[in-house]
């Protein structure tokens, strides 16, 4: 058996840490992408403006694990229905939201470096059915440092997975949204209470930098 990683200090050394960006796509997140148009047709209010503050955040946190020689790891979701279960299909409504080979399955404002591990998921869990714990595993990731989007659906999904899957859960406030306020709080708590750590992106970065600087 490993030794315990008790403290945040050991969690989050860069030689056993992997940043996960999930979902960062035109389609969640641009204007003009799949669910601006939704909220759109429905009246109801869309920030592409904060999902772009928002992708800045963890661009800056993506350069820091660089620096520090932490992997950067992209999910990203393909959800044609031919890809989905009954269930999802029939939870989702109609088809159209990042649609593979669209603009809208696209990165936003982000972008994989070559040798980046990208993987594609068909449903919130970025775990199932996909070979993301392999990727993680080959790379002597204990620790995962979650970003992205929705914090109470795609985030919450694989973070929950990664968690009973044995990796430390640290889940970047600043660094993962949501349209649903009250359900990004509740990510938020229930992480706090049940799963891991919960801190800022400035901290995070403070901390992968330092545990690689000189003595």
């Amino acid at each position: 058996m490993q030794e315990i990683l008790k403290t945040l200090d050991e969690q989050l050394q860069p030689r056993h840490t992997a940043l996960v960006v999930i979902d960062m796509q035109n389609d969640f997140c641009a204007e003009g992408g799949y669910l601006h148009q939704r909220a759109a047709a429905r009246n109801l209010a869309f920030d592409a403006a904060a999902n772009a503050r928002l992708a800045d955040r963890i661009a800056t946190l993506v350069d820091a694990a660089r620096r520090a020689g932490a992997p950067v790891v992209w999910v990203r979701a393909v959800y044609d229905f031919k890809y989905r279960s009954e269930a999802f299909i029939a939870k989702g409504g109609e088809e159209g939201l990042c649609m593979e080979g669209s603009w809208g399955v696209d990165f936003f404002r982000l972008r994989p470096e070559p040798g980046d591990p990208v993987v594609t998921k068909h449903s919130f869990n970025g775990f199932h059915d996909t070979n993301l714990h392999a990727v993680l595993m080959g790379r002597g990731i204990r620790t995962l440092l979650m970003t992205g989007v929705a914090t109470n659906v795609c985030v919450d999904s694989t973070l929950r997975e990664g968690f009973f899957l044995g990796y430390h859960i640290v889940l970047v406030e600043d660094c993962v949204g949501s349209g649903n306020q009250a359900g990004h709080e509740g990510t938020l708590t229930t992480v706090r209470l049940n799963f891991g750590t919960v801190l800022g992106a400035e901290e995070a970065a403070a901390r992968l930098l330092e545990a690689v600087a000189p003595q």
